[in-house]
């Protein structure tokens, strides 16, 4: 039996009866899966602009968090309550290789976002892990300027500018600590899932947290070590 779905009919093809019918169907079948596509992925970018934009409002909170925090050290820096100053604390060559590790781990999280959006996914969890040993030496230096500080007598509970002085640091090194946590989950999320496109928006926060945290250490270096420093 011949499986041509046309016949000759007044010197014309004519689909035979019942073709028509599956073409129909078909066609169908087609437009609708089209549109089950199309719905998913308008819905996949509207679930990420979503998150994105829960992203942004978090960062917003947090710059009013560390803008009090800022306020208070600035108002509470003069009171040493007869205690040491920063000036008398603050070692400048150390806070200043500080300032380098987490301004050069921001340097390569951006190559980690340019590596993302090549496609690369070995390169993207290099620079990743490049970023995070910065990032964790960074803590190390942080944690060991506490401890001495501490051990000397210069402790959060001397006076009200320590009082301040460990608030505001302390808290910026805790949100580098959730960076970190974040930034290793993410390079786990890669090796086994790939750059999927939910992994995607997950590094560009991470990308967008770790910026963010860099600028609030400019802030910190200039307005708590340098100043402090300087008087």
């Amino acid at each position: 039996m011949s499986s041509d779905p046309t016949v000759l009919h007044r010197g014309s093809l004519v689909l035979k009866p019942g073709y028509a019918d599956h073409a129909g169907d078909a066609l169908r079948d087609l437009r609708e899966s089209g549109d089950a596509v199309d719905f998913q992925l308008d819905h996949h970018h509207d679930v990420a602009s979503t998150i994105q934009l829960g992203f942004w409002i978090y960062l917003m909170s947090d710059c009013l968090l560390f803008s009090g925090l800022f306020a208070t050290y600035a108002l509470l820096s003069s009171h040493t309550a007869g205690g040491p100053a920063g000036s008398q604390l603050f070692n400048l060559p150390d806070v200043l290789t500080e300032t380098m590790f987490l301004l050069f781990s921001s340097f390569t999280c951006g190559l980690a976002t340019l590596a993302m959006n090549a496609d690369r996914r070995n390169a993207t969890v290099g620079w990743l892990a490049v970023t995070f040993l910065l990032g964790l030496g960074f803590i190390g230096m942080e944690v060991r300027e506490f401890a001495h500080m501490v051990a000397i007598g210069a402790g959060p509970d001397r006076s009200a500018f320590l009082s301040s002085f460990f608030t505001l640091v302390a808290t910026h090194g805790l949100h580098v600590t959730c960076g970190l946590i974040f930034m290793a989950v993410m390079m786990v999320a890669v090796l086994k899932k790939g750059l999927t496109p939910t992994n995607r928006a997950r590094l560009v926060n991470l990308s967008l947290f770790w910026h963010f945290l860099d600028i609030i250490w400019v802030g910190v270096f200039s307005l708590v070590y340098l100043f402090g420093v300087a008087h």
